[in-house]
């Protein structure tokens, strides 16, 4: 009921056009081939950004991306595509690598996700959560508990749900390192009209798509929430955007409990992290 009604208030709410003028600025988007991704990519590109990197796990997916974004706007040798596998470590290394060649950094939209209905492990873990959280998670107490349920749409819930507890987290993370100033913060884009829902099989397919006609946002329109994280002030660091403002944080990460909870998946996911790259928590 409550997805029902979210849907409903979302197709009733307008997320205001967002525009910035970001010259010189060098923009990172994965999943960018696509999408609320795509459209965010064509509107930096008409925002003069001086480059737009496509993060991609099909190269083909994204040269045709960026021939449609170039086409729209006008602008050549602004976007250019990157490889980047999320289901690979090795692939996440070789990108990270690629990355710190270059000379800046201005906005990383973290946008590549998964829905599927059949679970699948990659790399010893399951696919959803390894992807949607950008990262793989061991089974932790904390983690079962969060997957107690069997259905496949709670289950992407509280994948969606460790993804915000891992941006607070990082958020203060960062803050007192001292090493540098990021404003980090998680947007929801609403229920919108993407190749997200593509491999849903029968009858979920047919819900979807019915759903979508009724209730779904464009893409274009989704587009704005992740514009709007990116030219978020420092208000809005740590915190959870929802069509385009600020919201409240789920109540189950709220008050002291919630922080412990929140402290806990933490320190767990940054256990697998220094598993597989030894020290990557001391660059934060």
């Amino acid at each position: 009921m409550a997805f029902l009604l979210n849907m409903i208030h979302g197709k009733f709410t307008t997320i205001p056009p967002q525009e910035q003028d970001c010259t010189g600025k060098v923009v990172i988007i994965t999943g960018g081939n696509g999408g609320i991704a795509l459209e965010a990519a064509r509107h930096f590109t008409q925002f003069n950004a001086a480059r737009v990197i496509l993060a991609c796990r099909s190269l083909d997916k994204g040269e045709h991306a960026k021939k449609d974004i170039e086409e729209t706007t006008g602008k050549h040798n602004v976007v250019e595509v990157w490889h980047l596998d999320l289901a690979s470590h090795d692939s996440v290394r070789e990108f990270a690598d690629r990355v710190n060649k270059l000379d800046r950094v201005d906005v990383l939209i973290n946008n590549a996700g998964l829905l599927v209905f059949k679970r699948e492990l990659i790399e010893g873990h399951e696919s959803m959560l390894s992807i949607n959280c950008r990262l793989p998670v061991q089974e932790t107490n904390i983690i079962k508990a969060l997957d107690e349920q069997p259905s496949v749409l709670e289950h992407y819930n509280k994948t969606k749900l460790v993804q915000l507890i891992f941006m607070t987290q990082l958020a203060k993370a960062i803050e007192v390192s001292g090493k540098g100033y990021i404003i980090v913060n998680g947007v929801h884009p609403g229920f919108c009209s993407t190749p997200l829902f593509d491999n849903t099989p029968w009858p979920f397919n047919l819900i979807f798509k019915g759903l979508l006609a009724l209730f779904g946002r464009t893409p274009e329109v989704g587009s704005r929430a992740l514009l709007a994280g990116a030219f978020a002030d420092e208000s809005l660091n740590g915190k959870f955007m929802s069509n385009g403002a600020f919201h409240e944080l789920p109540r189950i990460m709220q008050g002291d409990e919630g922080e412990k909870m929140c402290r806990k998946v933490w320190e767990e996911l940054s256990g697998v992290l220094e598993g597989i790259e030894p020290v990557v928590t001391n660059k934060i």
